[in-house]
């Protein structure tokens, strides 16, 4: 399959390949001009990347159209009124000049991406002394759930990891106002 991609003009989303020349609505680019829209896909040959970094699509205003007549009508029955007005909309030929292999590029950086994850585990396991079991593992709901029957030395182990590795707000303020109530009574 040839590449294409999905890009988004004026609102509107269009499917488009190289060489390829549509119309969108009125832009305010001069005839001539290029330009590199707003890229929400690029794809082909079996793969895919959503919201590609690189600007690989490049994009010419070729000229600036009017679109064709619509012709409206109104009528009212057994009273005589009768209103005709048309309307022609403002448009804009854009011819795609490029569609780059940038995408291909970055679409192989997020593969690599998962290799580092492994590399984070061993900075996990310099957990701070006192966290409680599985403390790495657990949502933000078993935290708030879990901070409630956990000693103080538990809940400070578990507020430096949470500033030091996720920062999880909700997790944060769980901790935060166990604290609070520790220190109350």
């Amino acid at each position: 399959m040839h590449p294409y991609a999905i890009i988004r003009l004026g609102g509107k989303q269009y499917v488009v390949r190289e060489g390829e020349t549509f119309l969108v609505d009125r832009m305010d680019s001069e005839q001539g001009k290029t330009f590199q829209p707003e890229i929400l896909f690029l794809g082909g040959a079996g793969e895919g990347e959503l919201a590609p970094k690189s600007g690989a699509v490049t994009a010419k205003v070729v000229d600036h159209v009017r679109g064709p007549k619509i012709r409206i009508g109104k009528y009212r029955p057994k009273t005589g009124y009768k209103r005709h007005t048309g309307f022609r909309s403002s448009l804009t030929r854009i011819e795609i000049t490029g569609l780059g292999s940038g995408g291909r590029k970055a679409a192989a950086a997020p593969k690599a991406e998962p290799k580092a994850e492994p590399q984070t585990a061993p900075a996990e396991a310099e957990a701070p002394k006192g966290l409680p079991k599985d403390y790495a593992d657990m949502t933000v709901a078993a935290v708030t759930e879990g901070a409630k029957t956990w000693n103080r030395p538990m809940l400070d182990a578990a507020l430096e990891y949470e500033r030091a590795n996720a920062n999880r707000k909700g997790a944060v303020a769980a901790i935060e106002s166990a604290l609070a109530a520790k220190e109350d009574d």
